[in-house]
């Protein structure tokens, strides 16, 4: 089995920030797979089903994005899913805007929500797919994460956002390394 989990703030006034593409990929998969991700439980919302004939959980933590580790220890722990078989989605302002990066461990690369998972689960050895939202220069971090995407940028993140689940579905189907091959390109993302 599998655990996918995506990152974002809980509540209707964040769903359409920066902060919250985890939780749009979450969404997207979702959609394409006929899941509902509503079931309240590991302190958010989650639903168990098939991706491309492997059993995964989605999962979506409740909890604001820098206590997210807590939701994804207690899925991870009761469906007793090893770090291999966990992928976290999440935003990075470290990324050009509509690039996906993934990866099989490392760092939280200052992310908070990534570091907390990190921190419950006490291993970095946790495949994560980052997608880039840009960091404006001179724009506080805080304010910018919690901001919504303007319409030029929505066309850019829209695609990624189906570029990143067409990711997780590689990663479900074929493993960390074939999605890494396929998805971690250099080129520049574009709005078309």
């Amino acid at each position: 089995m599998k655990l996918v989990v995506g990152l974002g703030n809980p509540g209707r006034q964040y769903e359409s920030t920066r902060h919250n593409v985890g939780f749009r990929v979450i969404d997207e998969l979702a959609r394409r797979w006929q899941l509902n991700v509503g079931r309240r439980q590991f302190q958010g919302t989650a639903e168990l089903g098939r991706i491309r004939d492997q059993r995964v959980l989605l999962l979506k933590p409740g909890t604001y994005m820098n206590r997210s580790g807590g939701s994804v220890r207690e899925a991870a722990t009761f469906h007793k899913v090893e770090p291999a078989d966990l992928l976290i989605v999440l935003d990075d302002m470290a990324l050009p805007l509509g690039r996906i990066r993934i990866r099989g461990g490392g760092s939280a690369g200052g992310h908070h929500g990534l570091a907390d998972v990190i921190r419950e689960l006490g291993t970095d050895a946790v495949a994560r797919l980052r997608i880039g939202i840009e960091q404006v220069s001179g724009e506080r971090m805080v304010d910018h994460v919690l901001s919504p995407f303007n319409t030029e940028e929505e066309a850019v993140v829209g695609p990624a956002v189906g570029r990143a689940a067409d990711a997780v579905e590689c990663f479900l189907a074929e493993g960390l390394e074939a999605a890494m091959n396929r998805f971690n390109r250099t080129e520049e993302p574009s709005g078309e």
